[in-house]
């Protein structure tokens, strides 16, 4: 997209139902200086594109965002989150037409030639390594996802306390019991996906219940579908609080994960949904992490530790996606992290 349709976009998601010369009003009012004739002519190639739709014919043609246009939006995560949430313009429900239109290819070929190349260079490096070393990298890849995966929800166990109880099995002074477990139950949620990884091509429900009850085992975390509402910290948005809801809307998922093209891109939308639908009382995030882990190993492809990942930005990209529906900034979180994984850790996929 050019600058002023990159604008344009946003205008629309702050401000549905707009006409032409209404959007030519808010570019001049955010600094922009454009005819309204050029102005016309990018609102009709973001709605050749479908980024837009319209209604209504003659002079009282209106422009609205599409579900397309919302995953593409490309939004500062970090500025919009910095706003108070009852200040900020997002949706505070449910998005029930998200999953129908979602695009089924929201990684670029561009992108993709990226992965791609990060894969490549990821077997050529472990094609040859020793069993021995594997189990290294394998313990050092456990090690650090479920520190980091730990962390962004809040836990307080360091790198090297991590280490130390999955090694060692020594817990941490000064860390609650529930930290403890959360910490165990990565490892062994991780190493159930690995044991089991010919079995994780694709997603159902089955699979997804099955990731979050090893990730919330002896933590008094309901397992199932919840059957109440749920609120999310700092933000403004509302998932589901119907649990017939909540099967149609994984069913949605599932099926949408089930047209994507590649494993990247069903990965990435298995991070993305499952966090959005808030299927389980909690531990959600958490599940969509491993479950996205899930299907990049059934492909043979690097599985996600986190290290390297800003938790701020981490959680205002979740957020943006809870309340705008822009997919944006955690694809280019998703990409860079896998990039990193790839380049960072050993192992050989293709071993049985």
């Amino acid at each position: 997209m050019t600058n002023i349709q990159t604008e344009i976009i946003r205008i629309l998601i702050q401000y549905s139902d707009l006409q032409s010369s209404q959007i030519h009003k808010h570019l001049t009012e955010s600094g922009i200086s454009l005819s309204l004739i050029t102005a016309k002519r990018e609102v009709k190639a973001l709605l050749q594109a479908e980024f837009i739709e319209k209604r209504g014919s003659g002079r009282y043609v209106k422009y609205s965002i599409s579900i397309k246009g919302k995953v593409f939006a490309t939004i500062d995560s970090q500025k919009y989150t910095s706003i108070d949430p009852d200040l900020r313009y997002g949706q505070s429900k449910y998005n029930f037409e998200l999953f129908e239109g979602f695009p089924t290819v929201v990684i670029t070929e561009q992108e993709l030639a990226k992965l791609e190349e990060a894969t490549n260079n990821f077997y050529v490096k472990s094609k040859n390594i020793s069993p021995i070393i594997e189990k290294k990298e394998l313990e050092r890849l456990v090690i650090e996802l479920s520190w980091k995966s730990s962390k962004i929800e809040g836990n307080t166990y360091t790198l090297l306390d991590t280490e130390r109880l999955i090694l060692e099995n020594v817990e941490a002074n000064g860390h609650t019991k529930d930290e403890t477990q959360m910490i165990l139950n990565h490892k062994k949620a991780f190493d159930y996906i690995w044991e089991h990884r010919k079995a994780f091509k694709s997603v159902s429900k089955a699979v997804v219940e099955t990731v979050h009850s090893l990730l919330t085992d002896n933590l008094e975390i309901r397992k199932g579908y919840r059957k109440t509402g749920v609120g999310v910290n700092g933000s403004i948005y509302k998932p589901l609080d119907n649990t017939y809801q909540i099967e149609d809307a994984m069913d949605s998922l599932f099926g949408l994960i089930g047209k994507a093209n590649n494993p990247y891109d069903k990965a990435l939308m298995a991070l993305a949904g499952i966090s959005y639908i808030q299927p389980f009382e909690d531990g959600n995030k958490r599940t969509s992490r491993l479950v996205a882990n899930s299907i990049l190993i059934g492909h043979d492809l690097a599985p996600l530790s986190y290290r390297g990942v800003d938790i701020d930005h981490y959680r205002s990209a979740m957020l943006t996606f809870y309340e705008l529906n822009s997919l944006m900034p955690l694809k280019g979180i998703f990409i860079n992290q896998y990039i990193e994984s790839a380049n960072n850790y050993l192992l050989n996929m293709h071993r049985v």
